[in-house]
């Protein structure tokens, strides 16, 4: 733990103490200045400009100067007696001093103004050409690691500056963006009328902000996978060397190599959020969910709220419609079929029964075991008999469970082996096959169709490549045939 961390900040003390008013109104005054690169400031010019205010008329200037002393204590402010002009001794003795903000002062004042524009809502965008910035940024950076950093360090300096810049607008932005959408004055504002003004607003925005990502991230992934570390080591210490030169008067305040490893740590930070770590979810893939879920929660509402409308709205055309059709039939058994469309089935029973014997996706349910569904009596004073029961050891049956699990998957297995001819699956020149081993190839596909380079890592811990001829084909399995696109699938370890 660094021990700067520990030490009190007597710079924030202006904010909370009994006077707080007259020293923020000063240090915003002063604050204002500096914006306007005026550094130095006379104690008159501050007294004329608090006595513009309602607040200030019974403000004497010796509470001002105590007010400016207290505030050079606290480090809010800095002195420096004015030693030009001085026509007298008598105006020498006085300390004539001239006023400046701190650096932190700034900074805070600087917080400050951020948070009252803010109020108290979340800010933030999704901004879809930051990603293809930041894309340019790292193509800019591995274009200069393959060519032997023949640029100047000027230059990396400043695509390292850029790249980051954006990298941490990405985060800032995107985060308070779905922290305004997931709050709850916007489920408040969702559930009102004026929101079905807004909701194409909404929804399109999302929308062009998912297709801008998907498109994107792949790239800076892939950017990411093939940039060599060495490489970016390499860079990293040509910043550090570039911001050392820098001259500086109380001399560096970090060493070259705190320097580099706190920008090695900067780097993977980014990587991890793009690639995640450790087989973890990446912050790339959580942003896209959480967007996602933003527009499938815009779309429900946007249902209720039609539902709404729709159940106060008159429906006597429609009734009027239908009657016409009915009475335009000529036999009853067409009005049934009419009926049955337009009203579906009358007096159905849906019985509902729970079955977890497996959590395989793609089982049929007729493959799956009948459920039993106990019907209790419909009397008032029935209780269910409850009896103590032992605990039961289910070891042995979770052993036979895992080993006809396992045996499963080693079949699957051996079936895909036996589908590789010469280190490759060439769908065209299959024989019939079982429908899960149909499903497993086109569950490869769509992933590899997902990436720019068609390879993707199967759940036997293969490495596979797929790749697309011209023409369809007829995919013929046991449950029917497929007419889809030539695909070869080709092993690559």
């Amino acid at each position: 733990m660094d021990t700067s961390w520990l030490k009190p900040i007597t710079e924030a003390k202006y904010l909370v103490v009994d006077n707080a008013y007259r020293y923020r109104a000063i240090l915003r005054y002063f604050y204002t200045q500096h914006e306007r690169m005026r550094q130095y400031l006379f104690p008159e010019e501050v007294y004329a400009f608090l006595k513009q205010f309602d607040e200030f008329q019974t403000y004497t200037e010796e509470e001002m100067q105590q007010d400016l002393e207290q505030l050079v204590k606290w480090k809010n402010l800095i002195a420096r007696q004015e030693t030009g002009h001085i026509r007298t001794i008598e105006e020498f003795k006085k300390k004539r001093f001239r006023y400046q903000c701190s650096p932190y002062t700034v900074e805070i004042e600087r917080m400050i103004r951020t948070l009252e524009q803010l109020g108290e809502t979340f800010g933030g965008s999704l901004e879809k050409t930051r990603f293809d910035r930041l894309y340019a940024s790292l193509v800019r950076m591995e274009s200069i690691i393959d060519n032997g950093f023949g640029e100047k360090r000027e230059e990396m300096n400043q695509v390292w500056e850029e790249t980051f810049d954006y990298f941490k607008k990405i985060i800032q932005n995107s985060a308070d963006y779905i922290a305004y959408l997931n709050g709850e004055n916007m489920e408040e504002r969702m559930m009102s009328d004026s929101f079905l003004a807004y909701k194409e607003q909404f929804t399109a925005y999302l929308r062009d902000f998912i297709v801008a990502l998907q498109k994107t991230s792949m790239q800076i992934e892939k950017l990411l996978e093939d940039l060599p570390e060495d490489g970016v080591r390499r860079f990293i210490e040509e910043v550090v060397a570039y911001q050392l030169a820098i001259p500086r008067f109380e001399g560096a305040v970090f060493s070259r190599e705190q320097l580099t490893e706190e920008k090695l740590d900067t780097w993977r930070s980014l990587k991890e959020w793009f690639l995640g770590r450790n087989g973890h979810e990446s912050e790339l893939s959580f942003l896209q969910k959480q967007t996602n879920e933003a527009i499938r929660r815009m779309t429900r509402v946007v249902q209720r709220l039609g539902e709404r409308h729709h159940h106060f709205r008159s429906r006597k055309k429609d009734y009027l419609h239908l009657a016409k059709w009915f009475s335009s039939l000529e036999t009853v058994e067409e009005a049934h079929k009419l009926s049955a469309v337009v009203f579906g089935c009358f007096h159905t029973k849906h019985i509902v029964a729970e079955n977890d014997a497996t959590e395989n996706m793609y089982r049929d349910i007729w493959e799956e075991q009948p459920t039993e569904w106990l019907v209790k009596p419909r009397v008032r004073h029935y209780r269910e008999k409850k009896k103590p029961e032992a605990m039961i050891d289910r070891r042995k049956e979770k052993e036979e469970t895992m080993t006809a699990y396992l045996a499963e998957k080693q079949q699957e297995e051996e079936a895909l082996a036996q589908l590789i001819t010469d280190g490759k699956i060439v769908l065209q020149e299959l024989p019939i096959v079982a429908p899960h081993i149909r499903k497993t190839l086109l569950g490869w596909i769509a992933k590899a169709m997902g990436r720019e380079d068609r390879i993707v890592q199967t759940e036997n811990g293969w490495k596979v490549k797929v790749v697309q001829r011209e023409g369809t084909i007829t995919l013929e399995a046991e449950d029917g045939m497929l007419m889809m696109p030539n695909y070869e699938i080709h092993l690559l370890d």
